[in-house]
């Protein structure tokens, strides 16, 4: 064993910000304001892959739109058939229509005779209500035929949009994979769920809600605008005032809502966040009386949720007033004009009818578009969320081909390794030392000392800013992770266990251990000596949290987890700090046997519990100060010496 180290400032792991308990994550600055253009283009490139089905969308909807806008205007010519058949049983028997209009404009009444000459008419003779069944008929045909293909575009459209947020949380899934352990250090954990579970889903809804609307609100718009030129291109012209207010009133309430949705779902981020740290820290919360501090916190957060969610509704929710203020507009204007023209026999009483219909035809996809800007802005702002955490910076990529140890003996180095967590601040310089196969290396000091740091780099947690880490004379840089983490077994103060069986958390790294195996060790990890006590044994079912156990039966599961994943090195760090003072010297006789021909770490507070360690690193600020056996180190009068001093004095006070 060789050391070479410098000293180095103690830094313990970036954390994220507000995290490291239960009063964490307020005051969280607020992202700035989304590039909604690119955000937007980038969200619909989603749907690249599903052309064939975007294109048989947009098909379908030119068929429905077509049929519903050819509605109006047969419904136009039903409302002459009508009108003209009244009329026409009141002319004359045996009168033409023309001759009628003649006898009208030789008494001077031209008003009439102008309205008399814009429409067909049959003197005495009443409603045709063959032509009138068979236009009404025609119409329903129509309507149904639109709202099937409507149906069928709706259909197609669902099935795309799901089939792109499923593939939305796979990438965010494989994201989350691939990310180094410090972009989780410095995320807050509520507002990383946020992202992944509440953003996504909004913006499945908004994609779901706004697309089918979209499509069909422009498809209905350019036909309708048809019909109505070929109809009057003056009452056109008339209609088209619409579009560049609703542009106006539309481009400037968005610019103004916009903010307000990034800032609704920021604060819905930093609550969850909020909510998360306060209910997993709520026994500490009540331990220390802090609840009406937490209160008072969630009370403003939620506030500023609530303003900011209020601010953003009721701005964009201005916009559909808006449009029906300037459709109503347009529609007393086509009214009062329309009357004009059949007075004076330019247009049909049908025509007008019909085109006060493709008014609303023609400003209601326009009001939906206004209103969908609030769902729009909604959607593209979770999408930007959503797309800041695609975009974080990964891992440094596995190697290719990658190498891997000849032998599984376990033999560790660290040859003049260097690591800090911010570049300006030193942790770890040009340290080195080797740990021998079958060695139980023992490492102690003080909080911050980089005890864990050494552990997170030799699981490559962190890549090193210098030197390299050899397993079995491989440099670890050059192994895949997982066959790196596959000869590593790790033990953690913190304990984690998954909903699921006993025997399922013991069995996690080697799914297919056998049962033998499994039993050989619980009973060696003296797990089985407590399983048995449980109504269920092996079967007895866990809750995430693990509730159902004590914090020192979870330990020894973690324990039982890494001995039946048969690692050729085991690193325990703290792993028996939740075990009671006879199981622990149980577990450490049976981790004797264990470590036959496997190389371990064990980072400890408890001095009493690593004297049979075969060496001893005693670290500072970064760097190994001291090395050697228990006896050794006492016998130097140094470090170890007096931090071991130092927690047995502390004991007899307090026994005292």
């Amino acid at each position: 064993m060789s050391t070479a180290s410098a000293p180095a400032q103690q830094r313990p792991p970036v954390r994220r910000p507000g995290g490291g308990g239960p009063w964490g994550g307020m005051g969280m600055p607020v992202e700035k304001s989304m590039n909604f253009g690119p955000s937007a283009r980038r969200l619909l490139g989603r749907l690249r892959p599903h052309r064939v089905g975007v294109v048989m969308v947009v098909l379908l909807s030119v068929v429905s739109v077509t049929l519903s806008v050819m509605g109006p205007k047969l419904l136009g010519q039903a409302t002459d058939l009508i009108f003209a058949g009244v009329i026409s049983k009141q002319l004359p028997v045996g009168m033409t229509q023309q001759q009628y209009i003649e006898q009208l404009r030789a008494s001077g009444d031209n008003q009439q005779a102008d309205f008399i000459s814009g429409m067909t008419l049959t003197p005495g003779h009443g409603i045709d209500f063959s032509a009138l069944q068979m236009v009404l008929g025609i119409v329903l045909l129509l309507y149904v035929f639109a709202s099937v293909f409507s149906w069928l575009q709706g259909f197609v459209l669902n099935a795309i949009v799901q089939k792109t947020v499923y593939r939305l949380r796979q990438d965010v899934e494989a994201k989350v994979n691939a990310l180094p352990l410090s972009y989780f250090d410095r995320m807050q954990r509520g507002e990383l769920l946020s992202r992944v579970t509440n953003d996504v889903d909004n913006i499945g809804q908004s994609m779901q809600q706004t697309l089918s609307q979209l499509v069909t609100s422009l498809l209905t718009v350019v036909g309708v605008l048809v019909m109505m030129f070929l109809i009057s291109p003056v009452l056109a012209l008339i209609a088209l005032v619409t579009i560049p207010l609703t542009l106006v009133i539309t481009t400037l309430i968005a610019k103004r809502s916009q903010k307000l949705f990034v800032a609704q779902w920021t604060h819905t981020g930093a609550l969850n966040g909020q909510v998360e740290e306060a209910y997993s820290g709520h026994a500490l919360v009540k331990v220390f009386g802090r609840h009406r501090e937490v209160e008072q916190r969630f009370r403003e957060k939620n506030g500023e949720l609530y303003e900011a969610s209020f601010g953003a509704q009721f701005v964009s929710g201005i916009i559909m007033p808006a449009m029906m203020f300037v459709g109503n507009l347009v529609y007393v204007a086509i009214a009062v004009v329309g009357g004009l023209f059949v007075s004076n026999g330019a247009m049909t009483l049908g025509d007008v009818q019909a085109f006060i219909q493709y008014s609303r035809q023609f400003t209601q996809p326009l009001s939906q578009l206004g209103s969908m800007a609030n769902l729009l802005q909604s959607g593209v702002a979770s999408a930007e969320r959503v797309f800041e955490l695609l975009d974080a910076q990964e891992q440094t990529p596995d190697p290719v081909p990658a190498e891997t140890p000849a032998s599984t003996t376990g033999r560790l180095a660290f040859e003049r390794v260097s690591f800090r967590y911010e570049p300006e601040k030193p942790l770890i310089d040009d340290l080195s030392l080797m740990a021998e196969p079958g060695q139980t290396v023992a490492i102690v000091g003080p909080t911050g000392a980089g005890k864990t740091t050494l552990v997170n780099l030799m699981m490559r947690f962190y890549e090193l800013d210098g030197g390299r880490i050899t397993l079995d004379g491989t440099d670890i840089a050059l192994m895949t992770r997982n066959d790196l983490r596959s000869r590593l077994g790790m033990v953690l103060q913190d304990t984690w266990l998954f909903a699921g069986t006993i025997r399922d958390n013991i069995a996690y790294g080697r799914p297919d251990a056998t049962e033998d195996e499994i039993l050989a060790a619980a009973k060696a990890t003296y797990v089985d000596r407590f399983v048995h006590s449980l109504p269920d044994g092996y079967d007895t079912l866990l809750d995430d949290e693990g509730s159902n156990v004590s914090a020192g039966e979870k330990q020894l599961l973690t324990i039982a987890r890494a001995f039946l994943a048969r690692p050729s090195v085991l690193i325990l760090d703290e792993a028996t700090s939740s075990v009671d003072t006879r199981t622990e010297v149980l577990v450490q006789n049976a981790m004797r046997a264990l470590r036959e021909n496997r190389t371990s770490f064990v980072i400890a507070h408890r001095l009493s519990t690593i004297r049979d360690a075969d060496l001893i690193l005693v670290m500072e600020a970064g760097a190994i100060v001291e090395q050697g056996t228990h006896t050794q180190l006492l016998a130097a009068g140094g470090a170890y010496f007096t931090l071991y001093n130092a927690q047995f004095a502390a004991a007899v006070t307090e026994g005292a």
